[in-house]
């Protein structure tokens, strides 16, 4: 696979386990795709890299487990030297088991398009040939039409000068990759996103979605009201949802100092760093600017018989707080933000927290800024 060379002994290793992988895959069918528990839906997908295609799926509130495999190919339990080479048929895939009373099949295609170059009919970005080809494996009519709707939709956005040429096609059996593929995000940070990066994936993304998709932004969604009553706290919800204020001074982080950034209580997209945190005075937490630009908007608030500039999150369209012109340099500015409508990471749990590409921001001595 192009920039991602396994090392050799780790495929012997992983071609002598398949049978094993296969046992801990949990119980199949006779077409080798492992059965669904009742009440839940499976989707699968094809976007070339599958390592850069499970993670945004893996945060989606709803989706209970995502497994990196090959399909659409006609070599019955193919290993992934048969499929990198492009001799089986197979494409790279990911199968989404998912709970469809919390999330829907047409949230699962919309987060699919946000991945991929729907444009490129041979390949994706550095990985070429049909193994790396783009696809929708449908399981059932209500899925093909779904995706048939949704690609559509897409072409007559004009988001893109090209046609969209991916594949809408039923699917077939399933066949889970080598254990070590599995999750390789985790497994294999600093080499993920060296990839993810390199292969041209991110810089795409960025250019076609802005502040819409790129380093699985896509992840960050906003639950369904009724999951977000059970979820947050009444200060949250009436917070968030409703445009509250909580208390000066009587709050989670006015008056935290520890390193670390603070994402959105409800959709977890990245907000503020603790870098750029400061005491305003004023009892609430306050940031001379936002750590992701794209991910906050500002709105004209005439409420309370005054004119401000509120600001609120990107995603989950969160109310998070206002933002004046009396902050300290470099910027002048003071975010003045509600910690109802926080979370705060520390540093030490950014990887863990899905957030490791922020930890450059700590690195002692460092001035390095987070990607964006």
């Amino acid at each position: 696979m192009t920039l991602r060379s396994i090392p050799r002994a780790a495929r012997i290793a992983a071609a002598a386990l398949m049978l094993l992988v296969a046992a801990c895959a949990g119980p199949t069918s006779d077409a080798g795709t492992p059965a669904k528990p009742d009440g839940l839906a499976v989707a699968t997908f094809a976007g070339g890299c599958f390592w850069c295609m499970e993670p945004p799926f893996e945060k989606l509130d709803g989706v209970v487990k995502v497994t990196a495999g090959y399909t659409g190919g006609k070599v019955a339990n193919p290993t992934y030297e048969q499929v990198s080479s492009g001799s089986t048929g197979h494409a790279e895939s990911i199968e989404v088991l998912y709970d469809p009373a919390k999330i829907s099949y047409e949230k699962l295609l919309d987060v699919y398009w946000r991945q991929i170059d729907p444009t490129d009919a041979g390949g994706q970005f550095a990985d070429r040939g049909r193994q790396y080809r783009t696809a929708i494996f449908y399981h059932d009519e209500k899925q093909k039409e779904e995706a048939e709707r949704s690609k559509s939709a897409l072409a007559a956005s004009g988001r893109f000068d090209k046609p969209i040429v991916t594949e809408i096609v039923p699917a077939g059996p399933f066949y889970p990759a080598e254990d070590y593929h599995q999750d390789f995000y985790k497994k294999n940070p600093e080499r993920y996103h060296a990839y993810r990066k390199a292969s041209g994936r991110e810089g795409y993304l960025e250019r076609v979605w802005g502040g819409d998709a790129g380093k699985d932004k896509e992840s960050y969604v906003k639950p369904s009201d009724e999951q977000l009553k059970q979820r947050l706290t009444p200060l949250q919800y009436r917070v968030t949802q409703q445009d509250g204020t909580e208390p000066a001074f009587h709050n989670a982080y006015w008056d935290n100092h520890r390193e670390g950034i603070y994402v959105d209580v409800v959709s977890g997209e990245p907000l503020f760093s603790s870098k750029d945190k400061f005491d305003s005075g004023t009892g609430w937490p306050s940031f001379t600017r936002p750590l992701v630009p794209g991910n906050v908007v500002e709105k004209t608030d005439g409420s309370l018989g005054m004119v401000r500039t509120e600001v609120r999150s990107r995603r989950a369209d969160s109310h998070l707080g206002h933002v004046f012109p009396d902050g300290p340099k470099p910027t002048g500015l003071r975010f003045c933000m509600n910690s109802a409508a926080l979370r705060f990471i520390p540093k030490e749990d950014l990887e863990k927290e899905g957030y490791g590409e922020y930890l450059a921001l700590f690195e002692s001595g460092s001035e390095a800024t987070a990607k964006r």
